[in-house]
């Protein structure tokens, strides 16, 4: 399985929630950036204690890969000690092509672009902190939300979980299923 988010802004309180819920037998962690700060138009997390998740995420026994975040800097990657990547990067996880980026940089239909051209099967970006997850045309995009400052309709942390051929958009506290799809390949 793999646990996919985004937008934890320093929220060490429900990292350690989610952890103790959703990373025993995961495989793989996907982070869409926006890790530790909290940044100048949000409220603080709840709970907001940046130098703690920092310590969580440096002691993970999985992997995780990060993308860059437009609330992330040079200074968040060496608390970390974890490399953070550019504004996107792409990779290949279990025959399935994914590009992970935060949603600041590139327009919508930039992405849908790349993703064209690139054959990409999971398009994974966060930013806006309201969960999505839809297919189009042979790639689904995901949107996990925040697990800790959610916008938009839905009032509780979401979460996103891959688990074969299936991601599933979650409220994690809940685990109340928003949404789910299936990859196409």
């Amino acid at each position: 399985m793999i646990v996919i988010v985004s937008d934890t802004h320093g929220d060490s309180q429900s990292w350690e929630e989610i952890s103790k819920r959703f990373l025993k037998g995961a495989d793989l962690i996907l982070h869409a950036g926006d890790v530790l700060y909290h940044g100048p138009r949000n409220q603080l997390p709840a709970g907001y204690a940046p130098e703690e998740l920092s310590h969580r995420l440096r002691e993970l026994s999985i992997p995780i890969l990060i993308a860059r975040g437009n609330c992330d800097s040079q200074v968040d990657e060496m608390v970390l000690e974890l490399p953070l990547a550019g504004e996107y990067l792409v990779t290949i996880i279990n025959g399935v092509k994914v590009l992970l980026h935060h949603g600041h940089q590139l327009e919508p239909d930039r992405v849908k672009d790349l993703c064209r051209k690139w054959s990409i099967n999971l398009c994974v970006q966060g930013h806006t902190h309201i969960p999505s997850l839809v297919k189009e045309t042979g790639t689904v995009y995901l949107n996990p939300g925040s697990p800790s400052l959610p916008k938009g309709e839905v009032s509780q942390g979401t979460i996103a979980l891959w688990d074969d051929k299936l991601i599933r958009l979650i409220e994690w506290k809940t685990g109340h299923v928003l949404a789910e799809v299936e990859l196409c390949l």
